[in-house]
């Protein structure tokens, strides 16, 4: 029963909330302990309201799941935990995490309530539009990071906000894919808006959004207002290419896109090159 109520919470996804810790990385700061605790404390708050949106959602989508191959076997979806249930944990995440977060900052609340307020509309009906539900789902990346810098009083990079949204959507897209790859093959319609795809204008618009992405990272690495002192970072890019192209593999070759957490816990290339990423940026950034 433990793991069907930690597969309730999606305590596996929670790792998105990391995105929290970006500002604080980038700067050079990860160090200083007010700070990191502080960002310990936002992570928890962000992952516990991430939760309760997960099961509001999963509730609303239950029927909808049991006619996909993988989703069927969520707790609400499959019966093992009542609705009944499954609202009073929820009820219990959602005071839970904007009580942590009020001792933060009172931005950090308005953004959390703005990251809920996003996805209860796209839960109650707006992921049905096309194109709109996956600006809505990437937009809660965006989120996490300006939570982050909020949190931390780092101020951001317009080139790493941009980044990260892209980076985001790119990911949704690639989701978005699998989805459409799954209802081509197998008939079973999972989501509404995936009728409005198809796996031409998917595969065309990740390899459109790979190339922006690419070029703002180069932007970013190069720009003077990226608050890092160093000519090197660019050479990080090595991984960020190399990653991209990986996921695009991923999800236009072998088409497995449907879960970013698997592929990260899972695939070896992308987990080694994720590595190799952080610690190239924090030789840079830390040794330099």
């Amino acid at each position: 029963m433990l793991k069907t109520y930690f597969h309730l919470l999606r305590i596996d996804q929670w790792v998105k909330n990391t995105f929290l810790f970006i500002p604080l990385f980038f700067a050079g700061d990860l160090f200083k302990s007010t700070k990191l605790l502080n960002l310990l404390i936002g992570f928890i708050s962000f992952s516990l309201i991430a939760s309760s949106i997960y099961i509001f959602n999963d509730y609303k989508d239950r029927e909808n799941d049991r006619k996909h191959p993988k989703k069927k076997f969520r707790p609400i979806a499959s019966g093992k935990v009542s609705t009944s249930i499954a609202f009073g944990i929820m009820t219990l995440c959602l005071i839970a995490g904007l009580s942590l977060g009020y001792f933060l900052d009172y931005r950090f609340i308005i953004l959390l309530l703005i990251y809920l307020l996003i996805n209860i509309t796209y839960s109650l009906g707006l992921k049905r539009v096309a194109i709109l539900d996956m600006i809505m789902v990437s937009s809660g990346f965006v989120i996490r990071v300006i939570a982050g810098g909020v949190i931390a009083g780092v101020p951001l990079s317009q080139w790493l906000i941009v980044m990260v949204y892209l980076l985001s959507l790119f990911i949704v897209l690639a989701k978005r894919r699998d989805d459409v790859y799954h209802y081509t093959v197998s008939g079973n319609l999972t989501r509404k808006s995936v009728t409005n795809y198809n796996l031409e204008y998917m595969t065309a618009t990740l390899v459109l959004i790979s190339g922006v992405i690419i070029v703002s990272y180069l932007m970013y690495c190069l720009s003077p207002n990226a608050n890092i002192q160093s000519e090197h970072l660019y050479a990080t890019s090595l991984f960020v290419i190399s990653g991209i192209l990986r996921y695009l593999q991923i999800t236009i070759v072998d088409n497995k896109s449907g879960s970013p957490t698997r592929i990260l816990y899972k695939d070896r290339f992308s987990m080694v090159n994720l590595i190799l990423w952080v610690i190239s940026f924090y030789i840079i950034i830390y040794t330099s």
